[in-house]
């Protein structure tokens, strides 16, 4: 008999989850949802021949990829995350009291450690989000080592504490999150997208809380193409999936993440979306908005681990 192609997923990898009995997360306060607002700064941190890497960015705002020379118009479009948008969106933040995690790039902090500071100075978490802006399959498990460490470095220099969560900008190595528990000092990672509710594994025989996170509830749709044009289509769409996962989170409760980013949020023309959110999520009862360190050492203490 002919063989269909292919294998079979690997053993280890639970497609089932926690199916019609997920755990109750007792979320503070008998909150419904867990809600994550995650801020991505990467200014800096984007692939360019001015910086001395091999390539320029690939997904710049004009979809126009520059090659062989630098690219001064890809820089600016980052530059202005760091220039305008960090602010207009801390300031947004403290008007609504909304406690956020700052994913950041080693090395945009390296280069402008503000970037850093300014966040964990208003009462931010602030976490790792790989040196470069850039992916990490297939990368060496020697060079992945000592981008977790000089990011771990960078940060803690910029903000007085180390991060105790790590995001790799879409793909992770098949080693990431071993190197993270090996590195010691990380509570959770934020390299999955298939759940609702985080999960405690094991790596290396040290707890580890995974996170998920989201690519549709992320102000990354702005992007040419991507779905999201005025600034209602995001605010329209993530009001949408918060109703839904209250809902469900009056017999389950849920974690629910929003994603943005300096550059893309932060102009004027889309804050209005950040800004409607906000106003509707904090009227919202049953809802408990926490950075992401905070629901990490919640799961871990609902598991019978110290914070």
């Amino acid at each position: 008999m002919t063989q269909p192609p292919g294998g079979m997923p690997r053993r280890d990898r639970d497609l089932a989850g926690y199916g019609r009995q997920p755990p109750d997360p007792r979320w503070p306060d008998g909150a419904r949802l867990a809600l994550s607002f995650v801020v991505n700064v990467e200014e800096g941190a984007e692939l360019s021949l001015a910086s001395g890497d091999e390539r320029n960015e690939a997904i710049p705002e004009t979809r126009q990829i520059v090659e062989g020379a630098p690219d001064p118009c890809m820089e600016t479009h980052f530059a202005y995350g760091a220039r305008v948008g960090l602010w207009r969106i801390l300031d947004l933040l403290q008007r609504f009291g909304v406690p956020a995690t700052f994913s950041c790039c080693g090395r945009a902090v390296a280069a402008t450690p503000i970037l850093a500071a300014a966040p964990a100075a208003a009462g931010h978490e602030v976490s790792a989000h790989g040196w470069r802006w850039e992916m990490h399959a297939g990368m060496p498990e020697a060079t992945e080592r000592a981008v977790i460490a000089r990011t771990v470095a960078a940060l803690t220099e910029a903000t007085g504490t180390r991060p105790v969560g790590w995001h790799t900008k879409s793909a992770s190595s098949v080693n990431t999150r071993r190197l993270l528990a090996e590195a010691g000092g990380f509570l959770y990672d934020s390299d999955a997208y298939d759940d609702d509710l985080p999960r405690l594994v094991r790596v290396v025989g040290r707890p580890h809380v995974i996170l998920p996170y989201a690519f549709d509830t992320n102000d990354m749709r702005f992007a040419p193409g991507q779905g999201f044009v005025q600034a209602e289509d995001f605010s329209n769409y993530c009001i949408g999936a918060f109703d839904w996962l209250l809902r469900e989170g009056q017999a389950a409760p849920r974690m629910m993440s929003v994603g943005l980013h300096l550059r893309t949020i932060g102009r004027p023309g889309r804050i209005r979306g950040l800004e409607r959110l906000l106003e509707h999520v904090t009227q919202a009862p049953g809802v408990w908005i926490a950075r992401r360190m905070d629901i990490a050492r919640h799961w871990r203490t609902l598991s019978g681990l110290s914070a």
